[in-house]
């Protein structure tokens, strides 16, 4: 502390140090702060008296200063004799006695300013003697010790009541008499401390006594606690206190209870503040640490008896464990000592003084005083007081009485709440000390509920202020909060109380459900472990669920769904975890499940529900197998189960949708299954793959016929459940969101989803979300009023634009949109004007939908580039995607047979004499309805269907404006409208197939029927490749409508030329846009459509075979469903269907132990293949090999199955037309003429020029020779003219090349950078059409006769076709045929083509190039092509290591068995033969040789290296590889028997294919140069096979 007394005023004393001392402290009286300046007087005087003991001052100077401050205060003498005090301490210890000299004399000098009294109170006795103030300290100290024990010791009153018992007697009269006259507290008083003064009584035992008489008296509140208030001013405070401390203490003993009445007075003295609970708190028993070990132990006994009911106990230790217990319990009944702290806090209950009640509670452990049930009730009856005149005013329900609860009498007890804001502060908090002992009291819980109800109407009724609002919230957070902490876990500890839940569930559907499932959540996941009783009853319950759920069978369960219902209005979500829990495990247990919960409340299908989603949305499950390749089971079950109990019972599915939605946000599609079923069970619309034929065409009726024919199930009683899913999706607006987030998914599940799943679950997923995507728009296409719809789903453009919907999902969405609109608008025509005339009712059908459909033929336009539109206009691509197949047909079929079905069924109900008569009534009436109902809504579609087909007459001719080519318009129809339609869904997929039928018979301007159908067919592996499952299935319903409308013109002439003769469709010269009108010989006729059609049926062989051949799951899956779909109408011809039996069987040996799924297919497909053999037809039956002669169209009609078949005629040559020039029109005029003349003259000489394709053996030998005799002479002339002009143009069109009709342009200009580009994916098409080209060319050769005799009507034909690139095809087409009817006949011979080979290479890689845009996803061809080049180069090198021509499955196996039984001698007859052929053929062989040019020998050299691989894989029959392996062991065979009997089976062979195919590709005629020397030396030969064969596999 800084010294306040500087050392020159000491120094300067008498100069200015005094004065400067006196105005410091006179400064220092008047500082305002008294405490400060207290302190600040002491130091200054206390420095001045120390500056005097050192000697630097003397007394009398210290002693004149002081005089003068000393008025300065009052209290200034005593603060002096303070400063004497300490200075007297500090001398007595110094040893310079000079000091305390100067001390004695300061304080001598200064007695006339401290009077005696003080300084003897605070000065040493020895100083006091010193100073003389007194005579002697050893007396002093005596006769103080003598005083102290008078004082404090001695007794002056008696205590005890046998001491001074009149006293005491007339006391006890004065409390006890009646007190209810006019006595007050005031007049007792004043005789009670007459008593103590006659009787000298002791105070403290007259206190004691009137607390002994109120205990005894407790009524006389109003008495005796004014007359204690006045009798303590005479005591100490403590005094009460203490008194009452001592009565508590005297029944602390083990045995002893503290009385009631105790408490009671404890209470009451606490409420009127006349003791503090701190006091007497620290006097009751068990402390606090002991309270705590309680509750610590309580918490571990409960955990334990949890683990015993979870453990699993064996019969024997049972009954051990049993008796333990029982001991235990036994030890527990033993009486606690008595809880004095709880006694007390019941009394302070009781009498309402709730603050002192709050403090106690708050030093315990949480609900551990609640839990001691009389403090519970207690606290109840306090709540139920304080919320009296609310709860009348606003929760008692219409027409209960109820029981009136009168308030407490005193005024210090809670204030009873009047509103909701006082409920608020007053009660909620009574509340949260009550937790789940609110359940001591289910009348109190239901007056809870019922005012939280109260609260929530008022609540959700709007007009009140901003502050009122917020006042509002802060009520609503508090009421969820005591839902939480009190209701629900006070439910837990009811037993099964039906209403209380019933009744919680009043107030809880107030609440949206976001507030409800974070309540269950709290609840289930954590309320359980807040207390030691809610663990115990979550264990039990537990036990209680596996005991039902064991016994739980279809049979029981009712008995068993009403232990469910008692359990669960109590602790549902334990239960239904448990349910879950087991669902999830066993499925079988859904349905018993499903029915025994009809007995739950209203609440527990709400936690249901919520429980579902917890299910669902479980982190810790994984989605997936372990395979990675489904969706775990578990995911299954729930999904199930979920639609079942959706569908059957109330519950609310706001939370399970947005669920769903949540997770499509995420990107996460595996929950979509869940929506799947839901829809399907509530609203009865079924997505499945497995519909039959019927079924189907059920679907494209009125909603009744869909009803009664088009579901597996009988759809019964749907109209609640998804009227129920209706509003939930609408007041939620889930409808579009879910839309449009499936919509998106689908890509995402490929793109973000997929990742590093495998591939077969991308597809899963991606098929569950198309599907669910489909089903849940076809139940808002249906359930939807027009309103609603229109409403919710925005434009086109929008949908496409905005939200990135893919097209075809958006038209679907849209698609009700524009029929409702439409009838809508046709409506509103037809009342405005009253005509009844057909005409006038399609005029105004045609004028709404022009309405209607304007802005939407607007709105397409920017889905696609500017150039799309230049080949089909807005309309018709708007028309395509706005139909269904509602519109384009009516299923009279399939009205008729539910017609009769119900016709059926009347007549059982009048035979059934069982049935009662009014039931059989009603059962009759309901039919005869139905049937109404069916009449009626055909005839509807009937007219609706006219209209629409009027509406297209009009619209037809503005739909293809085809500006660049027809073929351009034929991709751009298939790959915007067709491919992305066919795979939407099942209806789609007829619907597709329909739609290009009815554009044919529209006669629509610009679209060729035959070029769209070849497409269609040509090359389906791409397409296959890139489905999924569910798409391929789909893909297979188109190819099977497609084919079935094809086998429909095939079957019957009168048939064809009735819907194909005259229709521009049929053209097969396709002119310039807008010139059609061509003669007869412009239309393709009747037996060239059959060849077409079996060309188109080896394309399908040939892609099947290649996909089953690749090993790739995604290909051999696809195919094998696309087969099964097209079954009916596919394969027709025996040899193709041959082939693919064989490898079908082999698919069945090799994925046996692999792929069991893949299995599994294949031999169901091989099942039905089998059993529609009978129905197969051979080639020659199927399309007439040998065309007659009078036939007007010039064709190379050798029909093999490589498709060269193709009728020259057939040529629809697009572009050809474009590209030729007038010389090359010259050229070909003379070139067909010169062939018409060896036509004539060779006509009669050929009987057959076919390929046997295995089926003709015999003919072909007697052919064969024919052949080489004429061929001798006129062969020769002949080749030359056929090498240029390849007599009439072939049907690439129909090829894969009906695809390539490029303008030449266009060709020249993009060709390079398109051979770079997609050389290697496109490989395989150009290797076919090289092939083609190929074999077309050998046919030419080798037929010498065209077997048709060329009229000139064909000629012009040839003129205006392109003639070369067509032959070239033809030729290859029939090469392929040969190699398909002999197994492999390598093709040799020359390629003779007028074309320039940069020319043809061009068109065909401009062919292929579109074909993939048309077909494939990029990256699907890029693989598939992979796969194929490989297996074209190992193929190839098989056809340049072996050239044996063979012979189809079947004829080769007979030869063989002949070869190995019959002698040597006849082969040896056979081998001659061979040998003679062989020499015929190789003398033909290098005359054409002689006359190839030059181009086509580089063409040679190219075809060899580049394509040549590419010509022979796919040129490959279909029979191809199996037979390769029984060739490899015959071979191996005949090898060990003798070289001999291998050649004279290869003579045989050849002699058999040589017929048909005399005329082989150029390598080939090498290779045939090469094999006589081989033959010879046949044993390297067969190893070189086995070699290529092996590769091959």
């Amino acid at each position: 502390m800084a010294a306040l007394l500087p050392g020159e005023w000491i120094k300067n004393w008498e100069k200015g140090g005094k004065s400067e001392f006196v105005q410091l402290c006179r400064a220092l009286s008047e500082n305002k702060n008294h405490d400060v300046g207290f302190r600040d007087i002491q130091q200054a005087l206390y420095e001045l008296a120390y500056h005097v003991v050192r000697g630097n001052l003397k007394h009398d100077q210290a002693s004149n200063v002081l005089g003068d401050v000393i008025e300065f205060r009052e209290d200034m003498p005593s603060i002096l004799a303070d400063v004497f005090c300490i200075l007297d301490i500090e001398t007595s210890c110094l040893e310079e006695k000079n000091k305390r000299d100067h001390f004695t004399q300061l304080v001598l000098a200064c007695l006339y300013l401290v009077s005696d009294t003080v300084l003897k109170e605070r000065l040493d006795p020895e100083t006091l003697e010193s100073l003389g103030l007194i005579k002697q300290s050893q007396q002093f100290n005596q006769k103080s010790v003598k005083i102290k024990t008078k004082l404090f010791y001695k007794q002056q009153k008696f205590n005890l009541l046998r001491e001074e018992n009149e006293g005491y007697a007339k006391l006890i009269a004065e409390l006890g008499q009646d007190l209810s006259g006019n006595i007050t507290s005031d007049l007792i008083l004043e005789n009670i401390k007459s008593l103590i003064g006659c009787f000298n009584l002791d105070p403290n035992r007259v206190l004691d006594i009137i607390l002994e008489v109120y205990e005894c008296r407790p009524e006389y509140d109003d008495f005796f606690v004014p007359l204690i208030e006045s009798y303590m001013y005479m005591c100490e405070p403590q005094t009460l206190c203490h008194i009452l401390g001592f009565k508590f203490k005297f029944y602390q003993d083990p045995s002893g209870e503290t009385p009631s009445s105790l408490y009671r007075v404890a209470a009451v003295l606490l409420q009127h503040n006349l003791i503090e609970l701190e006091d007497l708190y620290v006097h009751l028993l068990p402390g606090d640490n002991a309270i705590m070990e309680e509750h610590k132990r309580e918490i571990v006994e409960a955990k334990q008896i949890v683990r015993k009911l979870t453990m699993v106990v064996l019969s024997s230790e049972k009954t051990e464990e049993k008796e333990k217990e029982k001991e235990k319990e036994e030890e527990k009944t033993e009486k606690p000592p008595d809880n004095q702290k709880l006694g007390l806090l019941e009394a302070l209950l009781k009498i309402g003084d709730w603050h002192h009640a709050q403090s106690i509670m708050d030093q315990m452990p949480p609900f551990y005083t609640t839990s001691h049930k009389p403090i519970a009730v207690a606290l109840c009856q306090l709540v139920h007081v304080t919320i009296e005149p609310l709860y009348r005013r606003v929760g008692v329900p219409k027409g209960a009485k109820g029981s009136p609860i009168s308030s407490l009498p005193n005024q210090r007890a809670p204030k009873q709440a009047e509103s909701f804001e006082e409920l608020r502060k007053e009660v909620f908090n009574m509340l949260c000390y009550l937790g789940p002992h609110l359940s001591h009291d289910p009348i109190l819980f239901a007056k809870v509920v019922r005012l939280g109800k109260a609260f929530m109407k008022e609540f959700q009724s709007d007009g009140s202020k901003q502050e009122d609002k917020e006042k509002m919230e802060t009520l609503f957070s508090c009421l969820l909060s005591i839902t939480d902490q009190v209701l629900l876990p006070s439910l837990s500890l009811m037993d099964c109380n039906a209403c209380m839940s019933e009744e919680l569930w009043g107030m809880f559907k107030t609440f949206p459900y976001q507030y409800r499932y974070r309540l269950y959540g709290q609840w289930k996941n954590e309320t359980y472990n807040s207390h030691p009783l809610l663990v115990k009853v979550k264990a039990q319950t537990i036990d209680r669920a596996k005991y039902i759920m064991k016994r739980l069978t279809k049979e029981n369960v009712k008995p068993s769904g009403r232990q469910i219902g008692k359990l669960s209005h109590s602790n549902p979500t334990i239960l239904f975890d448990y349910i879950l829990s087991q669902i999830q495990k066993y499925d079988n247990l859904i349905t018993p499940v499903v029915d025994s919960l009809k007995y739950l409340t209203s609440l527990n299908y709400d936690v249901l529900a919520y429980c579902i989603i917890e299910a669902l949305a479980n982190p810790e499950k994984e989605r997936m197998k372990h395979d990675d390749t489904t969706i775990s089971s578990w995911l299954q079950s729930l999904a199930s189960f979920c639609g079942a109990v959706f569908r059957k019972y109330p519950i609310e599915l706001a939370g399970l949708l947005q669920y769903v939605a949540n997770q499509l946000k995420a990107g996460k599609s595996f929950d979509l299954l869940i929506l799947k079923e839901v829809v399907q069970k509530m609203a009865g619309i079924e997505i499945t793959e497995e519909m039959t034929m019927e079924q189907l065409e059920a679907m494209t009726g009125g909603e009744q016929l869909k009803a009664e024919g088009g579901y597996f199930g009988q759809i019964r009683n749907t109209k609640k459940s998804s009227q129920r899913l209706k509003d939930a999706l609408l007041d939620h607006d889930l409808a579009l969101p879910l839309c449009l987030l499936m919509a998106q998914q689908r890509n995402g599940v490929i793109f973000q989803e997929g990742g590093e799943k495998h591939l077969k679950l991308v597809g899963k997923l991606y098929d569950q979300c198309h599907d669910t995507l489909v089903q849940f728009g076809g139940f808002l296409a249906s359930n939807l009023s027009t309103e609603d719809y229109i409403k919710r789903v925005p434009s086109i453009d929008v949908l496409c634009n905005e939200f990135h919907t893919p097209h075809d999902a958006a038209f679907f969405l849209s698609r009700p949109m524009y029929a409702h609109h439409i009838s809508s608008k046709y409506d509103e025509l037809k009342k405005a004007e009253k005509g009844n005339k057909q005409q006038h009712k399609v005029h105004k059908y045609i004028t709404s939908c022009e309405l209607v459909m304007a802005p939407v033929h607007e709105a397409v336009i920017s889905l696609h580039l500017p150039k799309v539109w230049d080949d089909i206009s807005p309309q018709f691509y708007a028309t395509f995607w706005s139909l269904t197949m509602y519109d384009l047909a009516v299923p009279h079929s399939s009205y008729d047979r539910e017609v009769n079905k119900l016709k059926v069924q009347m007549k059982a109900i009048d035979d059934n004499q069982e049935m009662p008569p009014n039931k059989k009534k009603k059962e009759k009436e309901r039919c005869t309805a139905l049937q109404d109902k069916l009449l009626e809504e055909e005839k509807k579609q009937l007219e609706h269907v006219q209209r629409v087909l009027q509406r297209l007459k009009l619209e037809k001719d503005n739909w293809l404006l085809a500006k660049s080519t027809k073929n351009e318009t034929i991709t751009k129809f298939l790959q915007l409208c067709i491919f992305p339609r066919c795979i939407f869904s099942a209806i789609d997929a007829v619907y597709c197939a329909h739609f290009v039928e009815l554009v044919h018979q529209q006669k629509t301007p610009n679209f060729s029927t035959l070029l769209c159908y070849d497409r269609v067919f040509s090359d389906i592996i791409y397409t296959v490749a890139s489905c999924t499952e569910n798409e391929a299935s789909r893909y297979g319903r188109f190819l099977c409508c497609m084919l079935e409308t094809v086998t429909r013109w095939h079957s019957d002439r009168v048939i064809y030329e009735k819907e194909c003769g005259n229709y521009p469709g049929f053209l097969t010269i396709l002119r310039a846009t807008g010139f059609d009108g061509g003669n007869k010989a412009d239309q393709l006729d009747y037996e060239n459509f059959r060849h077409v059609v079996h060309k188109w049926h080896y394309k399908l062989t040939k892609a099947s075979v290649h996909c089953l051949e690749t090993g790739e799951y995604t290909h051999i899956r696809n195919i094998l469903i696309v087969l099964t779909k097209i079954l009916p109408w596919y394969p027709k011809v025996l040899n193709l269907g041959q082939a693919l039996e064989r490898r079908v069987h082999k698919i069945c040996q090799e994925e046996k132990e692999k792929r069991p799924d893949l299995y599994a297919l294949a031999m169901g497909y091989s099942g039905q293949l089998k059993s529609r053999k009978p129905f197969m037809i051979p080639e020659n039956e199927f399309h007439h090999k040998d065309p007659p002669a009078r036939n007007a169209v010039p064709a190379t009609v050798q029909n093999g199955p490589g498709g060269a078949g193709m009728p020259t005629s057939l040529t629809i040559n697009t572009v050809r037309l474009e590209e030729g020039t007038t010389e090359e029109t010259d050229k070909l005029k003379e070139k067909s003429q010169g062939v018409v003349k060896v036509i004539n003259k060779t006509v009669n000489a050929t009987p057959k020029v076919t390929t046997s394709n295995g089926n003709s053996a015999s003919n072909s030998k007697i052919i064969k020779e024919k052949d080489d005799k004429e061929k001798s002479g006129k062969e020769k002339d002949k080749e030359k003219k056929d090498k240029t002009p390849a007599a009439t143009p072939e049907m690439k069109a129909l090829g894969k090349d009906g695809k390539d009709k490029p303008k030449e342009e266009r060709a020249n200009k993009e060709e390079k950078a398109r051979e770079i580009k997609e050389k290697t994916p496109k490989a395989d098409k150009e290797k076919e059409k090289v092939k083609k080209e190929e074999k077309a060319s050998k046919e030419e050769k080798s037929k010498t006769v065209v077997t048709i005799v060329e009229s000139k009507s064909a000629a012009e034909k040839e003129r205006e076709k392109e003639p070369s690139r067509e032959r070239d095809l033809a030729k290859e087409m029939k090469s392929k045929e040969n190699a398909k009817g002999g197994e492999k006949v390598p093709v040799a011979g020359s390629l003779k083509s007028p074309v320039p080979r940069s020319e043809t290479s061009e068109s065909e890689r401009e062919q292929k190039r579109r074909k993939v845009d048309t077909h494939s996803s990029p990256s699907h061809s890029s693989t598939v092509k992979d796969n194929l080049n490989e297996l074209k180069d190992s193929s190839a090198k098989h056809y340049i290591n072996h050239t044996t021509p063979t012979l189809s499955k079947s004829k080769e196996r007979e030869v063989e068995k002949k070869d190995m039984d019959k002698s040597r001698e006849r082969s040896r007859e056979r081998e001659k033969k061979d040998e003679k052929d062989r020499k015929d053929r190789k003398r033909d062989h290098s005359n054409s040789d002689r006359e190839v040019p030059q181009d086509s020998t580089k063409r040679r050299k190219e075809e060899n290296g580049t394509t040549g691989s590419s010509k022979h894989s796919k040129s490959e029959s279909p029979s191809d590889s199996p037979r390769l392996n029984e060739k490899e062991k015959e071979k191996n065979k005949s090898k060990s028997s003798a070289k001999e009997k291998g050649d004279s089976i290869k003579a045989e062979k050849m002699e058999k294919s040589s017929s048909g195919s005399k005329k082989e590709s150029r390598h080939d005629k090498e290779k045939t140069e090469k094999k006589d020397k081989r033959d010879s030396a046949g044993g390297k030969e067969e190893k070189k096979h086995h070699k290529s064969s092996d590769k091959h596999r």
